[in-house]
């Protein structure tokens, strides 16, 4: 909560000169306006020299995707037990562990109890609760099916979270045995290949051209290990940066769909991910045109995001809305024609959630045939890192041996 200072006037005319404390100028001002007054100028007060009401570890808004899970399911249960949502929130700040989604849960309470709509409290947090999630609570409010809509939100989340888990173990196994490849391959440059390096130069031999490519690069690690670090963060930097701007995170999100072996997981987790949600936002009434924009902000694909605000104008423009989709190939003919089915006989959303389940399915079958894949993939690359650098520095060490045999 933050303090603004105020200037008013009261239904007198009266000057009035005060602080109120909100959670941000325009909650202050509705407060001020409920009270009557009419607020000349308001502004957020200074902190003075001796002011420590500054918290340094100050608690953010925040929420966890299980805590919001349950959080959404018990307040559907509630609602549906018939309890005031304002007794609801007061049960379920009770119950939260989390500082952060506390004082958020808090704040909503504090807001609907106020009089305002429980959408438009839950629309103050957007990194708490995402504009799907706000549009099917008003959805639900103007329809008088809170509940339901409640529990339609709390199954994609649940559904959501089980794909994101799917992702997540799909992503661990290359992950871990890339670093473990790259960390012995490191090892072996680093400490082990500059011991044999020493030795050659003692002896005077001459070295194969596989022992001095390993020898060069073992002297370059070694040697220019903040030049390699800095290339390295360099190119972390350029993707972060990149990814910030409309154009570079359709060209990476591009790229990832089109990546051998990886690019078809992404594909069909950005489909489960459009069908999914989009099935959740016509089954709670929210209308097509608003839906389209909430599935493509949230599809977490920009390839996706361009086919569906593409499609999106062509169906403000009159279009079917497959006809649009057809056009862009991260969508498949089968999605493509699910969608025009849908269409013809007024069961979209039923056809969506087929969809999506088809591709939460197909999701799983793509982590099994890449975690197998991946296991010899990974092997074969380790041997033939790890055994070259043992081939490169044991090939002079046999020369040497033989050279000494024949002299003999």
């Amino acid at each position: 909560m933050a303090k603004f200072k105020y200037v008013a006037r009261d239904q007198s005319g009266a000057r009035v000169e005060s602080e109120i404390e909100a959670n941000n100028q325009a909650a202050a001002v509705q407060v001020l306006r409920r009270s009557r007054l009419t607020v000349l100028s308001i502004a957020q007060a200074k902190k003075g020299l001796f002011d420590f009401n500054i918290q340094l570890s100050k608690t953010k808004p925040r929420a966890r995707s299980n805590d919001l899970m349950i959080f959404t399911r018990q307040f559907s249960t509630m609602v549906e037990a018939g309890l005031a949502v304002v007794e609801i929130l007061d049960i379920l700040h009770e119950q939260t562990d989390d500082p952060g989604f506390k004082m958020v849960i808090n704040d909503v309470k504090n807001d609907v109890r106020s009089g305002t709509d429980l959408s438009s409290a839950l629309g103050k947090f957007p990194k708490v609760f995402t504009p799907l999630y706000v549009n099917l609570i008003r959805a639900g409010e103007r329809s008088g099916d809170l509940d339901i809509i409640l529990k339609r939100l709390a199954g994609y989340i649940e559904k959501s979270e089980s794909l994101k888990r799917k992702i997540k173990s799909a992503m661990m196994y290359p992950a871990i045995s890339i670093l473990m490849v790259l960390g012995i391959t490191a090892f072996l440059l680093i400490y082990i290949v500059p011991q044999f390096v020493e030795i050659f130069e003692k002896m005077g031999v001459d070295l194969p051209l596989p022992t001095r490519i390993v020898m060069f690069i073992s002297s370059a690690m070694t040697s220019y290990w903040y030049v390699i670090l800095a290339l390295i963060g360099g190119f972390a930097a350029f993707v972060v940066m990149s990814r910030k701007s409309m154009r570079g995170r359709y060209l990476w999100d591009a790229f990832y769909v089109k990546m051998p072996v990886f690019g078809e997981l992404v594909q069909k987790v950005a489909l489960s991910r459009f069908a999914r949600t989009f099935s959740t936002m016509l089954q709670s009434g929210v209308p097509m045109l608003e839906s389209l924009e909430i599935v493509a902000t949230s599809a977490g694909n920009g390839v996706v995001e361009e086919a569906v605000l593409a499609a999106r104008e062509g169906v403000r423009q009159g279009e079917p809305l497959a006809s649009p989709l057809a056009l862009s190939s991260v969508f498949p003919p089968m999605v493509v024609r699910m969608i025009q089915v849908g269409e013809r006989t007024g069961a979209l959303e039923t056809l969506l959630e087929k969809v999506a389940d088809f591709y939460d399915e197909q999701v799983d079958a793509a982590v099994e045939s890449l975690t197998s894949v991946i296991e010899p993939v990974m092997i074969g690359v380790m041997g033939v890192l790890v055994g070259g650098i043992v081939i490169a520095i044991f090939v002079p060490i046999f020369e040497i041996q033989n050279s000494v045999g024949r002299r003999r």
